[in-house]
């Protein structure tokens, strides 16, 4: 089953594809996404990436996790639930 990262800290001017880049280099990449101001269109500076499986998942954190991508480390942690309102 797929697992869902949360990726925080990112440069305004990462892309999804720069994700899916970085973390392909530790296990297969499901899905990776920036997500952005819905008014403005800029980078709110955090995406998620889903990994193909939990242990890929772990690798990523424990590899990436503090790493360096455009010039900030990154945050990786598996990603929570949203919260209901």
């Amino acid at each position: 089953m797929a697992t869902k990262l949360f990726v925080g800290n990112l440069d305004f001017t990462v892309t999804g594809d720069d994700l899916r880049d970085t973390f392909s280099k530790v296990g297969t990449v499901v899905d990776a996404v920036v997500i952005s101001d819905k008014m403005t269109g800029r980078s709110r500076g955090f995406g998620f990436v889903e990994m193909s499986n939990e242990d890929e998942a772990k690798a990523a954190v424990e590899k990436l996790n503090g790493s360096d991508l455009k010039g900030r480390k990154i945050n990786v942690n598996e990603a929570r639930p949203k919260a209901e309102h």
